[in-house]
């Protein structure tokens, strides 16, 4: 069992000699723990660009906010902060990784600047990037990267919204002409929600059907101007303003449609399909199905960024309302002695205590996502399952970490009663500017549908065609070796596993070997019998055929869930393992307990239905819960100063 966490452990040492450092107090160790690889990064983005310039007045009316964060996303690219993340001849250090590790941690600031910055630098100027060839990238990528040529990504249409596949917006190449038709054949066509539409854009990568010869190549992505030098829009092109919103009051959200436009045959970006002078189709990549999810995964960053600023947000949240329960008095002591503190409280610490270990839970699994983005540009040749690993990974990760960041933020602003509703103290404005995360850069719904696809397909590749009984006997043919692949740490978390066998009942919960084998199973059923479900939803008639697979639906959403849990519990445990401070590692280890307790009883009925937990042990975790938030209690300061959020940003009159 493990011992009470006394403040002694986490005292730190005296230093060897007189010429040895001092270790850095435990909130600095937890940074540099959290930051991971990419500390120092962040730290410097810490210095340079997270400043007090980024806090935006939340009275300014929209034309004010949408001048201000044009303002401040101009100053961002004459920093030189805009090319972070490109190859070294467009100014950057040529690790691809830096990009989303940027546009995270922006997430800290305003979230209208974050997502203006997200689509001009990494939509619009990603995608010349990342779609188009040398000719695009040398004729308009610097522009893009210093706003000279300000652009928007035209990808949604009102009628398709996740169906990206099916778009309605044509691309038909004219040979005569050599040039291509941009046209929006009907109202459903229309482009909606176009982040810098409505003011600032003067070009867009707009994706629609590729059509030559009457031939529809599917959807592909090309460079169209949509305004003049004096910002009227161009001939065919009709911008409209979407005007107030729920917010990101900052972003000039709008609608475009096309009026049969005529576009250069240059602008096309052709990486993954062009077309010549005279009307032919050509590309490396045969069947136009592989060719869409190749050109949709080679935007994958824009979807790790997404995910990685909500979860910023959702620190910032935390910290604020940590620090306000720590100087927020309520109710009188029964010493008499003044009013009990609100984090004494062990419903407030309830409050509090399990989201900053979803905090960190989801932070170590955004860097072990990172990690992978880096290995999988540094591949020499393509590899479609390293491709397809990293598609639902990152899928995965961006469905848990809205989730939990506008669910987290709400907590926080009912956690600070009535000073959170007032605007000046922040959490309101965050709470309005985070909702949308769950819905771009994929619907949380559909892509957790996506994740489940995915692990059905890798369940199909391990196990064909067998029915339950094949099934079984191939386990035990492999001497019940798991089927789940582990993520990260893989040698670590078998030996935990193995010395959690060994140990009797007593204290078993806190037994990481334990933890792990709770998530791996309660995964592994849950997939098994979504297979079994799909197998005979495969085999109904036609005309039912879309009853069966709609009824798969919630099942579905449960695989990627537990999916998700368990692949943020290895990059929780690997996170801790690549922790060198003492101090800071024994704290983790025992946050990452509260984080597997709190996981487990919220799903509590599950485990109880399918006999993994007796009803003696599901209350034994409740009670560890609530053991666990009071001896987490004192390092609530150092935890959230953990998150390395500069103290700018985290000025709210309530904590003066």
């Amino acid at each position: 069992m493990s011992s009470i966490l006394r403040p002694e452990d986490l005292r730190p040492e005296e230093p060897a000699s007189p010429t040895t450092a001092a270790p850095p107090p435990l909130g600095e160790a937890l940074v540099e723990a959290l930051d991971g690889p990419f500390h120092a990064l962040r730290a410097r983005l810490r210095r340079e660009v997270l400043t007090a310039d980024l806090v935006r007045d939340p009275t300014l009316d929209i034309a004010a906010a949408r001048e201000w964060t044009t303002r401040q996303a101009q100053r961002f690219a004459d920093g030189g902060y805009a090319s972070i993340g490109y190859p070294r001849q467009y100014g950057g250090s040529g690790d691809a990784t830096e990009l989303p590790v940027a546009y995270g941690m922006l997430g800290y600031a305003d979230l209208s600047f974050d997502v203006k910055v997200g689509v001009q630098f990494g939509l619009f100027a990603g995608s010349i990037l990342t779609l188009g060839g040398q000719w695009h990238r040398e004729t308009y990528l610097r522009d893009a990267l210093t706003m000279r040529l300000p652009g928007a990504f035209a990808m949604t249409e009102s009628g398709h919204g996740s169906d990206v596949q099916h778009l309605a917006t044509t691309i038909t190449y004219l040979p005569d002409a050599e040039e291509f038709e941009v046209d929006s054949p009907t109202v459903a066509a229309t482009k909606v929600y176009i982040g810098n539409a409505a003011c600032d854009a003067r070009m867009a990568v707009v994706f629609g059907r590729l059509i030559t010869g009457g031939t529809d190549h599917g959807v592909h992505a090309i460079l169209v101007p949509l305004r003049d030098a004096t910002g009227t829009p161009l001939p065919g092109v009709t911008i409209g303003d979407q005007g107030h919103k729920g917010g990101l009051l900052g972003v000039d959200n709008g609608t475009i449609s096309f009026d049969h436009v005529r576009v250069r045959r240059r602008l096309l970006l052709d990486r993954f399909g062009g077309v010549d002078t005279y009307g032919a189709y050509h590309s490396p990549i045969r069947s136009q199905n592989a060719r869409f999810f190749t050109m949709v995964g080679a935007l994958v960053r824009g979807r790790i960024s997404v995910g990685g600023s909500a979860a910023a947000a959702g620190r910032r949240a935390i910290a604020l309302a940590a620090r306000y329960a720590l100087r927020r008095r309520q109710f009188p002591a029964p010493s008499g002695e003044g009013d009990v503190l609100l984090l004494d409280y062990l419903t407030h610490q309830r409050r509090l205590l399990p989201r900053i270990a979803e905090a960190y839970a989801y932070g170590f699994a955004h860097n072990q996502l990172l990690q992978q983005l880096h290995r999988w540009d540094d591949l020499e040749s393509p590899d479609v399952r390293v491709e397809r690993e990293l598609e639902t990974r990152a899928a995965a990760l961006k469905v848990a970490q809205t989730r939990w960041a506008v669910d987290t933020v709400q907590a926080m602003r009912e956690a600070c009663g009535g000073a959170g509703y007032l605007t000046e103290n922040l959490l309101t404005q965050i709470r309005q500017d985070v909702d949308v995360f769950t819905t771009f850069e994929g619907d949380n719904t559909v892509l957790q549908q996506l994740v489940a696809k995915e692990l059905l397909v890798d369940y199909r590749d391990a196990w064909g065609d067998l029915d339950l009984l094949g099934m079984a006997r191939a386990t035990a043919r492999s001497l019940g070796e798991a089927v789940l692949e582990r993520t990260a740490a893989q040698p670590l978390i078998s030996r935990m596993v193995a010395r959690a066998q060994l140990r009797d009942e007593d204290g078993l919960p806190l037994e990481r070997g334990w933890q792990v084998v709770m998530f791996e199973d309660r995964e592994r059923h849950v997939l098994e019998s979504l297979a079994h479900r799909a197998r005979e939803a495969a085999r109904a008639r036609p005309e039912d055929a879309f009853a069966a697979l709609n009824a798969l639906a919630p099942h579905m959403l449960a695989a990627s869930r537990t999916h998700t849990d368990r692949v943020v519990l290895e990059a929780f445990i690997a996170g801790i393992d690549d922790t060198q401070d003492g101090r800071a590692a024994l704290l983790l280890d025992r946050l990452c307990d509260l984080w597997v307790m709190s996981t487990l009883e919220a799903d509590r009925g599950w485990f109880l239905e399918h006999h993994r937990l007796t009803p003696t042990r599901s209350k034994e975790i409740s009670a560890r819960i609530d053991a666990l938030c009071g001896e987490l209690r004192p390092y609530v300061a150092d935890l959230v100063d953990g998150f390395g959020i500069p103290e700018v940003l985290l000025d709210a009159p309530m904590l003066h």
